[in-house]
């Protein structure tokens, strides 16, 4: 006699998007962190960092929760039970989550409990305050590098990346994390640079009160204190902007690549 017995099916566990949500302007999400927001079930984001209107994408079904005020068990928990209840969830964070994202922790808890995820990259706190100063970090013949490191705070910094270090490459440099500690971070970054180099305070980059201040490395902290600038704020050291350069050799005539030969005539 044939089983016509039905067998349930197993149940189907949601994926988990780490989005990275950009430095504040809801326009600067990804077209891909966008549609995963939209398709989630859960969405948990970073509230003191992460604006409403980034997430205000979410399904009128979607549960919407602020990360804020939660620890990484009560984090998890969350994601964790809408994931194995069949839900993809949408955990949204500023700028890119693979910087100072608390990334690892949360995919190692996922791992362990057999939850698929995936990283949704996002533009960075760094490069939009470059965008919207109109700097390059790179300038022919003077740097090709980009650093990024931040002051030591409750989270250590390695002795080999200290500040002091780093700056003295004399590569454009990104700053995190350290607008509450400006005088150490100006006497640290002083015992590698000159006092005339400069340096760009950006607060709130993308947000409506966005600040951008222009001063030099032996003003720095005096500048943080005038406008009182502390949280969300990213400092670009910027030794190339004393100097000026060559101009980029991608577009001489005499400069061949695979797209185009060397001496063309148009």
């Amino acid at each position: 006699m044939r089983d016509t017995e039905t067998k349930p099916q197993q149940a189907v566990t949601g994926l988990v998007s780490f989005v990275g949500a950009g430095p504040g302007d809801p326009e600067l999400l990804t077209i891909k962190g966008r549609k995963a927001i939209e398709e989630a079930g859960l969405v948990l984001y970073a509230g003191s960092l992460v604006p409403p209107e980034v997430v205000a994408c979410a399904g009128p079904d979607a549960l919407v929760a602020d990360s804020a005020p939660l620890t990484l068990e009560q984090c998890h928990a969350l994601v964790r039970d809408a994931a194995l209840a069949g839900k993809n969830v949408a955990r949204v964070h500023t700028g890119d989550p693979s910087l100072y994202g608390a990334l690892r922790e949360q995919a190692e808890l996922l791992e362990r409990d057999g939850i698929p995820w995936r990283v949704i990259p996002g533009v960075t706190a760094a490069c939009a305050a470059a965008a919207a100063a109109g700097v390059a970090f790179t300038v022919p013949e003077v740097t090709q590098s980009l650093m990024i490191s931040r002051m030591e705070g409750r989270t250590p910094v390695p002795e080999r990346e200290r500040l002091a270090a780093l700056a003295a490459h004399k590569t454009s440099l990104a700053v995190y994390l350290s607008a509450h500690s400006a005088s150490a971070l100006q006497a640290e970054l002083a015992r590698s640079l000159p006092p005339e180099t400069p340096v760009l305070c950006a607060h709130r980059v993308g947000w409506p009160d966005q600040q951008l201040h222009w001063t030099k490395l032996g003003d720095l902290a005096r500048c943080v204190e005038e406008h009182g600038i502390t949280r969300q704020t990213i400092f670009l050291i910027l030794p190339g902007e004393l100097e000026k350069g060559a101009v980029s050799r991608l577009y001489a005539a005499d400069f061949s690549h695979g797209r185009r030969k060397s001496g063309r005539k148009i």
